[in-house]
């Protein structure tokens, strides 16, 4: 089945996996992600700023405007990992990294792709019902995302071997 690791840091990249065919990116959701990283880093480093301006009676010391600053950084780090996302897809099959893991599958565990409607991105459909989001393909990037379910399809319908039997999954 499926080979599915998270924090895949450092392993080696095999020569199959080198010659991706197809890479895959979202746009818009990183701009935004990008652009709300920037603001929280902002925000956070000003009210850092005015942490001691105010008459409050609560006495604020510079450790604590550099805790609201990294604050700021921690939060911009976390929308950041939005960034993460990305489908690539070659001879060796599928790889599909999410926020937090990556997840390698061989064109004989998948079915299809699959984009259903009223939904924000993509799906990789596996033989075992299963299924896996891709959230690199999302339905906010409007003709990226469906010149890459096309070309995802083409290869699909390149390596996928045949079902041997002629079944047709439509007949369950």
């Amino acid at each position: 089945m499926p080979d599915a690791r998270i924090w895949r840091r450092g392993a080696p990249e095999s020569a199959a996996a080198a010659e991706w065919e197809m890479r895959v990116r979202p746009r818009r959701a990183v701009r935004t992600a990008w652009i709300v990283a920037v603001l929280l880093i902002v925000v956070f480093a000003i009210g850092g700023i005015w942490l001691k301006s105010g008459s409050t009676g609560v006495k604020f010391r510079f450790i604590d405007q550099v805790a609201m600053v990294g604050i700021g950084v921690l939060l911009a780090g976390c929308v950041l990992m939005l960034t993460r996302p990305r489908v690539r897809a070659g001879a060796a099959g599928v790889s599909v990294r999410n926020v937090l893991g990556d997840s390698d599958f061989a064109w004989q565990h998948i079915r299809g792709v699959s984009f259903p409607e009223r939904k924000s991105w993509a799906r990789l459909e596996l033989v075992n019902d299963d299924y896996v989001p891709m959230l690199a393909i999302r339905s906010n990037d409007g003709e990226h995302a469906a010149r890459a379910m096309e070309r995802l399809r083409e290869l699909g319908a390149k390596y996928a071997e045949p079902n041997p039997q002629g079944e047709n999954d439509s007949g369950r």
